[in-house]
């Protein structure tokens, strides 16, 4: 900087910036911040919301259409409830069947309170079983009110006969709470066998036939980046690459859903939300 005199004053001269300039360089960061933020919700964010009805052919005789929603995780839940009402109405299911992981935070309950309300409105039988997550939960015996509250048959390591089949439901196999052989003991083979439970790897310590079975926990992966289930394990199943979509083994076929909600962050990358309808 240079020192001149003018008027007696003494200034510094110095060299100025045009606005011009100015003015692009804010807007280029102001730009490069919105294409972050555009980047994030489209491939993060948005697949929570932009829900999927996944339908499933696998006739085994009973010629029923069975919704399952697995993973809600109301304290990560994305979809409204107005949403998967229109869902349900659409799909017109014989059945829909909640496969666990509702919450594991005793104020999202009334949020299960208002999507409990809304299936029971319906007017469609409802069939549920528990989750590793709800198992976190402290006052667990108010879930299961609302449960009974609302009239959603909850399958603890028992079946049912569900008109021409029968409908077993598993407890969780993450947390040690599924009890196989009870689940099996009223069960007749004169029926097919249907199976709801939450963990997907309990298939693998069956050790007797079933027509089919519907389990969640996995989400697709949730964030599909190589080598996820490397860093978060969750069982043999996914180790093996089998966490998504019908698979069979010599017992029988198996369904995994994405699941509707998430675990952990509440994000998903290149995996949609996904309410599945079973033609069977």
């Amino acid at each position: 900087m240079k020192l001149r005199l003018v008027n007696d004053l003494h200034i510094l001269d110095h060299k100025v910036v045009p606005c011009s300039v100015k003015r692009g360089g804010s807007f280029l960061i102001y730009f490069a911040l919105l294409a972050v933020v555009a980047i994030l919700y489209l491939f993060f964010i948005f697949p929570t919301q932009w829900l999927k009805l996944e339908t499933v052919k696998q006739p085994i005789g009973i010629n029923k259409t069975i919704l399952q929603i697995s993973d809600l995780h109301f304290d990560r839940l994305r979809v409204p409830a107005i949403r998967i009402k229109k869902v349900i109405k659409e799909s017109n299911p014989d059945y829909i069947f909640l496969t666990g992981d509702f919450t594991y935070k005793e104020r999202y309950l009334s949020y299960a309170a208002h999507y409990f309300k809304m299936f029971a409105d319906c007017g469609v039988p409802i069939y549920a079983v528990l989750g590793n997550h709800d198992y976190e939960l402290p006052q667990l015996h108010k879930l299961l009110r609302l449960f009974d509250h609302y009239g959603i048959k909850l399958l603890r390591n028992e079946s049912v006969s569900v008109g021409n089949f029968q409908l077993v439901g598993i407890d969780d196999y993450g947390t040690g709470h599924s009890k196989i052989n009870k689940s099996f003991q009223d069960v007749n083979d004169s029926k097919p066998i249907v199976i709801i439970t939450h963990d997907p790897n309990v298939v693998l310590k069956l050790k007797r036939p079933y027509a089919y079975l519907m389990a969640g926990h996995l989400h697709g992966k949730q964030l599909n980046v190589p080598f996820f289930f490397t860093f978060k394990p969750k069982g043999p199943l996914s180790a093996k690459g089998i966490y998504k979509g019908l698979h069979s083994d010599e017992n029988g076929f198996y369904y995994i859903s994405k699941g509707i909600g998430q675990a952990g962050v509440n994000a998903r990358f290149m995996v949609r939300s996904e309410i599945t309808l079973h033609q069977l």
